[in-house]
């Protein structure tokens, strides 16, 4: 399979047909290099508030408001771009209300024969609890493709192992982490999250990252990271995990990957993290002793 990861540089659209039309050229160019699955970053609906007057943009929470009428056209819109270009295509994540009021960070597949997936952000950043208009997600969801199952982490879910290892568990393979983080800090926490799903379970995790600046936008603002796809690390596999990792200035990142080499890795494989996984809950270790 080849996956297409984006380290998107963020825009101020000036009308949701220049938002769409930027996004048909970049999704037919992935689809004509080859690509069968498209990841865009989190909060790249976000962008759509760069239309807003300057006292609705640079508020988080008007802007959130103003974009809810967009949602429909949003999704005819992914669901169009995936037809046509024949991708599974993460859409980033569109902040949607809830029937109480507050939003979820909602991120959705988009499939080439109209079925769609999605699944809510579980874990709240400090930036998201204190726009006091969040709430997490409820459930995790795996998403039965036909290019397997696969699994979707909104950014900083990926730094808890428990939500992918359930995923796991029911079947996914792949790991999708759409990401926005502002700083170095943030950028690396996310980045090691990746990573450490990838060999804790065995699997790829395919990550994309918002890139730039937007000063009009309190949640866009300064955007830092590196889109990457990465896989455990052992025979077979590159020796340092990384199987494709963007240069600066690169929106797309392609990298080829072979799930047929990760079966063989669990069973021929110099360790077996995914199996060993139960050993660390044994009742022998399920506390420590301070001696």
């Amino acid at each position: 399979m080849r996956i297409a990861v984006a380290q998107w540089p963020v825009v101020a659209p000036v009308s949701m047909d220049d938002y769409a039309a930027r996004l048909r050229r970049e999704t037919e160019t992935v689809a004509g290099q080859g690509a069968q699955l498209a990841v865009l970053p989190e909060y790249l609906s976000l962008e759509l508030a760069g239309m807003f007057a300057d006292a609705v943009r640079t508020d988080f929470a008007a802007s959130l408001a103003q974009l809810q009428p967009l949602y429909a056209d949003w999704q005819e819109l992914f669901a169009t771009l995936a037809q046509a270009s024949g991708l599974h295509l993460l859409a980033g994540s569109f902040l949607l209300r809830q029937p109480n009021g507050r939003y979820r960070n909602r991120s959705e597949l988009f499939a080439p024969d109209g079925r769609r997936w999605f699944q809510d952000k579980l874990t709240l950043t400090g930036f998201e609890r204190a726009a006091g208009c969040l709430e997490p997600g409820d459930q995790l969801q795996v998403f039965d493709t036909a290019l397997g199952r696969i699994a979707v982490n909104v950014c900083y879910d990926c730094e808890f192992p428990l939500y992918l290892r359930r995923q796991y568990e029911a079947g996914a393979r792949l790991l999708l982490v759409p990401s926005c983080t502002d700083t170095p800090a943030g950028a690396t926490r996310v980045r090691v999250g990746c990573r450490a799903r990838a060999l804790e379970n065995q699997i790829y995790v395919a990550q994309s990252v918002t890139a730039g600046t937007a000063a009009w936008s309190p949640a866009l603002d300064t955007n830092t990271g590196n889109a990457a796809v990465y896989a455990p690390s052992d025979r077979g596999l590159p020796d340092d995990g990384i199987i494709a990792s963007a240069a600066a200035g690169t929106v797309w990142t392609c990298a080829d990957i072979d799930t047929e080499a990760l079966v063989r890795l669990r069973s021929e494989g110099q360790v077996a993290n995914a199996a060993d996984w139960d050993a660390q809950l044994r009742p022998a270790v399920a506390a420590a002793v301070v001696r």
